[in-house]
């Protein structure tokens, strides 16, 4: 094969890719879709507010307040475990269990965050130090890097509200004495 002959198969390859990328371009501008400002699905009882509180750095930062009953309404004990296997690739939950890549979760909701003994957290999760409630696992479950700056945990996050709520129960369970329910 002649230089001349590979010239023409990369010219014809780009070009293909040009046009490809062409016709992607052309439908965006015909077929434009506006997304809507409102969630076309509404779940009754869960009621979403934004406040602005200020932390410790003096800065300010948007929470998120959830009706944490409603949402703890939505979960359910035998999907938080299926969903649980997703973090027992880190963590293990059981009663005199030992530390994994993170730390044992037995008896989480309700202990302090960073509070685990032989387990070396980040210096994020000790400054952290707030109780576990299900109003702070909640929260933190959504995305522990973005809620807990600095967190070693690399896990991107629960986003659907069923899953936390399912695993948040499924946690609750998993103690000495499990925390009643709001």
């Amino acid at each position: 094969m002649d230089s001349f002959e590979l010239n023409k198969i990369i010219a014809a390859v780009l070009l293909t890719a040009l046009i490809i990328i062409g016709i992607g371009k052309f439908t965006d501008v015909i077929f434009h879709v506006e997304k809507p400002k409102e969630s076309a699905y509404k779940i009754e009882g869960l009621e979403v507010a934004s406040i602005s509180t200020s932390s410790s750095e003096a800065k300010t930062k948007d929470v998120e307040i959830v009706d944490i009953k409603a949402l703890l309404a939505m979960g359910d004990l035998g999907h938080g475990e299926k969903v649980f296997k997703k973090c027992s690739a880190c963590h293990m939950i059981a009663s005199g269990g030992k530390n994994m890549i993170g730390p044992n979760l037995w008896n989480v909701i309700g202990r302090t965050a960073g509070s685990v003994n032989d387990y070396k957290y980040s210096k994020a999760m000790i400054a952290y130090g707030k109780k576990w409630t299900f109003e702070e696992m909640n929260s933190y479950l959504i995305k522990p890097q973005a809620y807990v700056k600095g967190t070693k945990m690399a896990f991107a996050g629960l986003r659907k509200e069923k899953d936390r709520a399912s695993v948040i129960l499924f946690m609750n369970s998993k103690s000495s004495s499990p925390k009643p329910l709001p």
